[in-house]
């Protein structure tokens, strides 16, 4: 609202331009003193007055308050829906430009809630674009923006934050941001569904990466039991997506490709391309675990070139290990190890879990070679790269592959420090290196 001096100005010249009286605008609400009052500036007006007051001038309260017209803030927030759009069913370099050209025109208007919306929309954007700096930027600026607004309302930038970190490595500080928002949300009686669903799911992700398996399949029984509750479909489907890794983490793939199967619908419905292909994915992840190569590599080389299409370079690196595995259980190595080669220098950016994934697979590529000296290298490699992301239980698995090799070579001292570090690294049941999980929604 503008100051009390501005405000009475432009009640006046309003005023004056309908020809109407001081007493002809006030009653029968209000006096022709009250009036001369407000338009000398002398009074601040409340939100009840300016909304009457608007009503007999035939104006917006908006327009009223601030002098910009209403209809400037619904095309703004029409332009944002097209951009979210765009970027959901297009391109995000296309739909970057123009969250940029929204944001310079909410910042102009002073429309805060819309320049939150456009922030969060770069910011989905950078992610795709795998500019997690920049991610993190437009998230951390929404959640200012939002920061008097109740925490619903801020659980996207919240997410939007621990899913940039997640993608840079840093799994136990997405875990922190994620852990803490729901223990807010369930400890202050703010437990929204929706808010709760989106960090539910969010956190499933860094949880099987560090190990906490048990932890895990807790968060997605709580977004099962939540998710009737939520009207957004595309919500609803991101859940189905990120509960199927809590599923195939304890060997139930019948039951985790069901889960994607209504996702993929629900987003082949929306048309959520994205998020289809990482459908696709997790649906060769799944082919390949139960044996079916040849229908794992269509699926993986579908998710592949559609997130490529879409320019998403992290995601798109993700499926390509899983791709280069399958490749090399179908002996097709020389493929593989191609793939994996262009994944190697993601150790020096934000990609550490997958160079440390790509090496992982080139010391068993290299072992299967009979070349130890070469497939010692690589896990020593993969080792340092997942130490510093934190990926507890990738870390386990390749403490045993190292240790295995070293004891076959002769060298058992180094093979059982080897092992030594694999169970430091196996974090017990349920647990992280964060304290007690999060609190569940309290029940009514």
């Amino acid at each position: 609202m503008d100051e009390p001096a501005e405000i009475g100005r432009r009640v006046q010249r309003m005023r004056a331009e309908r020809g109407l009286t001081q007493r002809a605008l006030a009653e029968p609400s209000y006096t022709s003193a009250y009036i001369s009052t407000l338009e000398s500036g002398k009074v601040r007006p409340s939100e009840t007055a300016l909304r009457f007051l608007a009503g007999r001038l035939g104006t917006s309260y908006e327009e009223l308050a601030t002098g910009r017209p209403a209809h400037l803030a619904t095309e703004l927030r029409l332009a944002l829906t097209d951009a979210q759009r765009t970027l959901a069913t297009g391109d995000a370099a296309e739909a970057a430009p123009r969250y940029r050209r929204l944001l310079a025109e909410a910042e102009r208007l002073g429309l805060d809630a819309e320049r939150a919306e456009a922030l969060l929309g770069l910011g989905d954007c950078a992610l795709e674009a795998g500019e997690l700096p920049d991610a993190i930027g437009h998230f951390e600026a929404a959640e200012k923006l939002l920061a008097d607004e109740p925490l619903p309302r801020r659980a996207r930038p919240i997410r939007g934050r621990a899913v940039a970190h997640l993608l840079a490595g840093e799994l136990r500080y997405a875990c922190y941001l994620l852990e803490s928002a729901i223990d807010e949300l369930n400890a202050g009686g703010l437990a929204d569904p929706e808010a709760l669903v989106l960090l539910y799911a969010a956190v499933i992700s860094p949880y099987i990466d560090m190990g906490a398996h048990a932890r895990a399949a807790h968060a997605a029984e709580l977004a099962l039991a939540l998710a009737p509750r939520v009207a957004d479909p595309a919500l609803v489907a991101g859940m189905h997506r990120q509960v199927a890794r809590t599923f195939l983490t304890a060997g139930r793939t019948a039951e985790a490709d069901a889960s994607l199967a209504k996702a993929q619908a629900i987003y082949q419905q929306l048309r959520l391309r994205t998020d289809l292909a990482h459908c696709h994915w997790m649906r060769g992840y799944v082919q390949a675990q139960n044996g079916d190569l040849v229908a794992a590599e269509a699926e993986l080389r579908t998710a592949r070139d559609m997130l490529a299409a879409r320019r998403a370079a992290l995601y798109a690196a993700q499926v390509e290990v899983e791709l280069a595995d399958v490749l090399r259980r179908l002996g097709r190595c020389e493929e593989a190890a191609e793939l994996l080669s262009g994944l190697l220098e993601l150790g020096d950016s934000h990609g550490a879990v997958h160079a440390g994934g790509a090496h992982r697979l080139l010391g068993l590529m290299a072992e299967e070679r009979g070349e130890a000296e070469s497939a010692e290298e690589h896990y020593v490699q993969a080792l340092t790269l997942l130490e510093r992301s934190g990926a507890g239980g990738d870390l386990a698995d390749l403490c045993r592959l190292l240790g295995d090799l070293l004891r076959r070579t002769g060298r058992t001292e180094a093979a059982l420090d080897a092992y030594r570090t694999g169970l430091g690294h196996r974090a017990a049941p349920g647990t992280t290196t964060l304290g007690p999980a999060p609190a569940s929604p309290l029940r009514r």
